[in-house]
């Protein structure tokens, strides 16, 4: 389908079939890994397995910075020409190489300083021999993680979203069935887990890859004329993305250290569920923005803003569907969640329900404030991206989930989430608003 001439109806909800049904899988082998470890281990198994979450949000965060940012940049230069002139794939080249420096640095840090990494992200003495175990499998593997993401994130420019989707089924499928086979039937607990997420990872990257040797590829590795200036460009387009998953693991970090300061390990154990939760909504929030840019970027190279309009309007709906259906689930069936990850005590089944549902609900306007950051790197607008990411990600939410048990108690840290989307809601739809009214009519200046 032609994404400047398509239909837009049509060409938003194609790609977000696909974005939202390698969202969806994400979201499931990740609970599964956590629902089985904490049958198998208990609360202390899924707490380990939230001591390790912020592992997950730098690879995939590092991917999502050259691969959304590259790509924004190819669909932008692919939509002034509406043909192949060889420089969007210097982009694309340039997000390759800057992914493979990007890569490198990560597998060298978790190779070689992974107890420090673990004790910093939260780990006591009693959860840092189940997340090493964890990681053994998946340290082997670790670059691709990486590459997953930027190879996906170009084939939904390039057209091949289902691709990308199938990626991610193929993998998340051997994963969620390896889980139970590795980790009861052959009885490897906590190792079983992350030897079917690495196994699953390599098939991801298999399917993905495929694309070249497609006949309907059009990205080749090009010498690129201005590397650095081009690595500089993917940087600053696609940080605010890159930041939207690191801000969750530090986040996650902050949120172990003060929750294991003043509420203990039981709590801990239910913000590991939270976290798998939050990461369902948060991908759901993903496949949004992932469908909306490919379709913005392109057509704002050709100064197609009615277009543009039309998407924004498709994606907002999607926000609204997705945050209600999630804040009403978690406020109606807490506990479903506590069975699903874990056999809990009697102390869990106690505490859970009021932070469940003082935490979900952020979830109201989780999906539209991460999508508006996606929204304002396919405009050009990174510096107002930049802002929603970092103000909701790190300062607002940082600031309040460190004096918030100081100044109201323990159990307020709960609501630091809901505190922190409401006023980055306030500040992303003024701009929403504004920046969509000033889309040029004509030729993109």
């Amino acid at each position: 389908m032609n994404l400047l001439k398509g239909n837009i109806r049509k060409l938003y909800f194609k790609y977000l079939s696909a974005a939202f049904g390698s969202a969806l899988i994400t979201s499931v082998y990740a609970l599964v890994d956590m629902a089985m470890v904490g049958q198998y281990h208990g609360p202390v198994g899924t707490a380990a397995l939230a001591v390790i979450q912020p592992v997950w949000n730098i690879i995939y965060s590092l991917g999502l910075l050259m691969g959304i940012g590259g790509s924004v940049l190819f669909g932008m230069v692919r939509g002034k020409t509406d043909e192949n002139t060889g420089l969007e794939n210097e982009y694309f080249t340039a997000a390759v190489i800057g992914g493979v420096f990007l890569a490198a640095a990560a597998w060298a840090g978790i190779l070689l300083l992974e107890r420090p990494i673990l004790l910093f992200f939260g780990a006591d003495e009693s959860l840092l021999p189940l997340a090493e175990r964890y990681l053994l499998p998946i340290k082997i593997v670790f670059p691709l993680y990486l590459f997953n993401q930027v190879i996906s994130a170009f084939l939904r420019n390039d057209n091949r979203p289902e691709l990308a989707a199938a990626g991610v089924l193929v993998g998340g499928l051997f994963n969620m069935a390896g889980d139970y086979v590795f980790v009861f039937t052959f009885d490897m607990g906590i190792f079983g887990a992350g030897l079917a997420t690495a196994i699953g990872t390599v098939l991801n990257f298999i399917v993905v890859c495929s694309h070249f040797f497609s006949k309907k590829n059009t990205l080749w590795l090009q010498k690129p004329d201005r590397l650095l200036c081009q690595l500089k460009e993917i940087s600053v387009t696609g940080f605010s993305t890159f930041f939207i998953d690191i801000a969750m693991g530090i986040l996650t970090v902050l949120f172990n250290r003060q929750i294991m300061k003043y509420l203990g390990t039981d709590a801990l154990s239910v913000y590991g569920i939270i976290i798998n939760i939050s990461t369902f909504v948060q991908c759901c929030a993903y496949s949004v923005g992932q469908a909306a840019q490919p379709i913005i970027s392109i057509n704002l190279g050709a100064g197609h803003s009615g277009r543009i309009r039309e998407t924004l309007r498709y994606a907002l709906c999607s926000t609204a569907v997705f945050g209600v259906f999630w804040t009403v689930l978690s406020l109606a069936f807490p506990n479903l969640y506590v069975y699903i990850f874990m056999k809990p005590s009697a102390e869990i089944l106690e505490i859970a329900p009021c932070i469940i549902r003082a935490y979900s609900s952020s979830f109201l306007l989780l999906p539209l404030n991460i999508f508006s950051a996606y929204y304002f790197q396919a405009i050009m607008k990174p510096q107002t991206a930049f802002a929603v990411s970092v103000f909701r990600g790190c300062v607002i939410s940082g600031i309040l989930i460190m004096a918030l048990p100081v100044l109201a108690g323990a159990d307020s840290i709960w609501f630091a989430m809901l505190a922190t989307e409401i006023v980055t809601a306030v500040y992303a739809v003024g701009k929403i608003l504004r920046f969509t009214k000033e889309l040029p009519s004509g030729t993109v200046q």
